[in-house]
């Protein structure tokens, strides 16, 4: 790397994909990244989860932070890096420090992503009913930016994505909750997740 492009090349960051399918229990991950050219080694380990998803309890996948969210094509869905059913998810990853992901002006929105399963179904209109309250607030004095609620009406497993711009939003920390209420079973469940804007 030319010594006038190391500065800027060392801010770069890369991102890598790999879908596992995983039966239900605990795992640990162990990655190891070696420096081809040098003898340079990094490792990151981190235990995880498989949650099993039963059929009578409200349940969610990860609430997913994205710098990049967007329909793919039909000739691509499920397949391809970041790929989810039909929408392309690119992550904003946490920082190895546990701080949370960080977006900047520059990239306009924050997205998100999620998924609902085991919401319950009337036995009349084959759907479900359930309330989505969407909230995030600035973590440092509790004021809420964003309060909106949705009712949806879908079958057993629903996707929720939303793209909030960020233009207008003041630099801080700030904290996601989406409260996901189904009328049918009376279940509840709220995932959070934190973020900054810089």
């Amino acid at each position: 790397m030319p010594a006038e492009l190391l500065a800027k090349t060392v801010e770069n960051k890369s991102l890598y994909w790999k879908a596992l399918p995983l039966r239900p229990g605990r795992y640990r991950m162990d990655i190891v990244v070696k420096d081809v050219n040098g003898d340079r080694v990094g490792n990151w380990s981190r235990g995880m989860i498989v949650p099993d998803f039963t059929d009578e309890k409200l349940a969610s996948s990860t609430l997913i932070l994205a710098d990049q969210l967007e329909t793919v094509p039909t000739k691509s869905v499920g397949a391809g890096n970041f790929v989810l059913g039909t929408t392309k998810v690119r992550p904003r990853v946490e920082p190895a420090d546990g701080s949370p992901a960080t977006f900047t002006k520059g990239q306009q929105f924050v997205n998100f992503w999620m998924q609902v399963y085991n919401l319950g179904i009337d036995e009349q209109s084959h759907k479900s009913s359930a309330v989505v309250q969407y909230d995030i607030v600035n973590t440092s004095d509790k004021k809420a930016i964003v309060h909106e609620v949705q009712n949806l009406a879908q079958g057993d497993q629903m996707t929720l994505q939303k793209r909030l711009p960020i233009k207008d939003i003041a630099p801080g920390t700030y904290e996601l909750t989406i409260k996901i209420s189904d009328n049918i079973s009376k279940q509840t469940i709220a995932p959070t997740a934190k973020f900054i804007v810089q």
